[in-house]
């Protein structure tokens, strides 16, 4: 009977090591090439190829998600999985919807306003994923949840009022540029608590949801591409500047890495473990952003990113106490309806 008991726990253990292993494989995956994907961004959005900048967002959309749709497709032809659809199409169309229409969002903010104004912005993140969450999935979250979305939202709040937040080269009111971060905040968090869903409800493969979920992206970007006559504009942008296209394909594969991670992690630890792991990629994105290209930021902005990030780290030591403990951790709790026990890499 011991020794029975010993095998248990062993396994027990065992298990907590992969998952805590593979969370945290998934979270350096994510915040590795996302910073790669935002000097990228910040490069090809900010900065003039040949004195021109470039102004066709959703063009850039639509190259991701076409690099996407050939990455799915090849992991699921290597591992043999169905191609067909599991979900519904429309439940993927609403996620291809708000995936567009948040990358769109996401690209044009950084003509008005700075990189590290961005990411400091996607803090906010938290609050909408919660928002959803109870939306969406009826979840619940804690008092000390709620406060530290609080105390977010004050330092963002401080940061923003109390230095320059314009772009280099911004193309106009930085006001504006803020609009555009509220609205990335609210469709990108939509975009992963659905994603979650979707995992849960019809136990789809990661490979089979980026597949459909860009085929309906790659669309939603084309159709608007089309419609506004701007396709063309884009090809002699490219044809005129290999440079951009180059900083383009290094884009679109930053970004097809950071979205295979960043399913991984939804699928196996949820949306709100996912919303943690972006508050670390801020603190690195936004270091190294500032190194890289040389933002002004004064004092007053500094303590409101000590305040952000000081709510965020403190969250995250309390929910690891609570978890040694055995008491429910929402921020960090492995979700009982994850599907499979570790990433099926």
């Amino acid at each position: 009977m011991a020794r029975e008991v010993d095998t248990v726990n062993a396994d027990v253990e065992t298990e907590r090591f992969n998952s805590a292993f593979w969370c945290l494989v998934y979270g350096s995956g994510i915040i590795g090439s996302l910073l790669v994907y935002g000097l990228l961004q910040e490069r090809v959005m900010t900065m003039p190829y040949g004195g021109s900048l470039f102004s066709v967002s959703v063009f850039l959309v639509f190259c991701n998600r076409v690099v996407a749709i050939l990455f799915a497709s090849g992991m699921i032809a290597q591992k043999g999985e169905s191609i067909t659809c599991v979900a519904p199409f429309w439940k993927y169309l609403a996620i291809s919807l708000s995936n567009v229409a948040a990358s769109t969002c996401q690209y044009e903010a950084l003509r008005y306003v700075s990189f590290p104004v961005q990411m400091l912005g996607k803090s906010f993140k938290m609050m909408p994923v919660m928002v959803w969450g109870l939306l969406i999935a009826n979840k619940r979250y804690s008092g000390l949840d709620w406060m530290v979305a609080l105390a977010v939202t004050g330092g963002v709040t401080e940061f923003l009022m109390t230095g320059n937040i314009d772009a280099k080269h911004s193309a106009g009111n930085s006001s504006y540029g803020l609009f555009l971060l509220l609205c990335f905040l609210l469709f990108d968090g939509f975009t992963s608590t659905f994603q979650e869903k979707i995992f849960k409800d019809y136990k789809t493969s990661k490979y089979n949801q980026m597949l459909y979920v860009n085929i309906g992206s790659a669309m939603v970007s084309l159709g608007s591409l089309i419609a506004s006559g701007m396709l063309s504009t884009a090809f002699m942008f490219c044809a005129e500047h290999p440079a951009f296209m180059m900083d383009a394909s290094l884009l679109s594969a930053s970004a097809v890495t950071g979205q295979w991670f960043i399913l991984s992690q939804v699928k196996e630890y949820g949306a709100l473990v996912f919303a943690a792991t972006m508050n670390v990629r801020q603190v690195v994105s936004i270091l190294v952003s500032y190194a890289t290209y040389g933002h002004s930021i004064n004092a007053a902005q500094i303590l409101g990113l000590l305040m952000v990030f000081g709510a965020l780290f403190y969250k995250s030591y309390v929910s690891m106490y609570s978890q040694k403990k055995g008491e429910e951790s929402p921020i960090v709790e492995k979700p009982t309806d994850a599907v499979g026990k570790k990433s099926d890499v």
